[in-house]
């Protein structure tokens, strides 16, 4: 399948790195953080419980899931508040989970592809998540990094992937929007009319029924090599000047 390319919007989490084991690692974080600076916090909510405490306060803002940022601030301060301990300690404990939050392991592939990646096109970030790209380490392979907090209106809403062709300065129908969720992502995309491609590690069947993605690839290596076959290599110097 060959069409115009000129930027890509990619995905975060499960797209260059997994996010599984950065979720247990953080709730292991926190619970040791609060053993230290909150042990009455940490008894009342152990990891298992926290984990409740979060998923419900998920359930119970639904004008919040957009901001993730937001919905771990309530649920710190709900254990804090229920425990007997300060406020004080919120901004903190915040900061123990962020820091641990953009500790990442990249898939093997995740590094040379983007790489090779934004040497043909301008590339966004563009993720429901909360991952910080100054903190992870990558944003010089970044134009810029549009989040659903920034945006107030999270994938799979048009709003956010019109708002990052806008940056771009790129028609929809010219951009490839790139990630592994099936709705979030690319129906998402397809019907904000971007081009998607599904980045499938776990080799699954397609299965939405109305839409189906323009590429679809088990690795970011296999669509760095179709750029490559595609696509001339970006002039850099340019972009930077212009």
């Amino acid at each position: 399948m060959s069409f115009i390319v000129r930027a890509i919007t990619l995905d975060l989490d499960d797209t260059l790195w997994p996010f599984a084991p950065i979720g247990a690692r953080i709730d292991q974080v926190l619970h040791d953080w609060m053993g230290v600076h909150s042990p009455a916090t940490a008894a009342m909510y152990p990891v298992a419980a926290m984990r409740e405490l979060r998923e419900r306060s998920f359930r119970d803002n639904p004008h919040l899931h957009h901001d993730l940022s937001a919905l771990r601030r309530l649920t710190l301060a709900e254990a804090l508040e229920r425990s007997g301990a300060s406020l004080d300690l919120l901004e903190p404990a915040y900061e123990a989970f962020y820091a641990a939050r953009n500790q990442v392991e990249y898939y093997p592939d995740a590094l040379d592809a983007l790489a090779r990646i934004a040497a043909r096109v301008p590339v966004a970030a563009l993720s429901n998540g909360n991952a910080d790209l100054e903190r992870v380490g990558i944003a010089h392979h970044f134009a810029f990094q549009l989040g659903a907090r920034e945006h107030g209106a999270a994938k799979p809403e048009a709003s956010i992937f019109l708002a990052a062709c806008a940056r771009l300065e790129c028609a929809p129908a010219h951009v490839l929007h790139v990630g592994d969720h099936v709705e979030m992502d690319v129906a998402g995309a397809a019907r904000a009319g971007l081009r998607s491609c599904w980045i499938n590690r776990e080799a699954r069947e397609w299965a939405h029924a109305e839409i189906v993605p323009d590429l679809q690839y088990t690795t970011l290596t296999a669509l760095a090599d179709w750029l490559e076959a595609h696509l001339p290599e970006r002039d850099i110097a340019t972009d930077h000047a212009a």
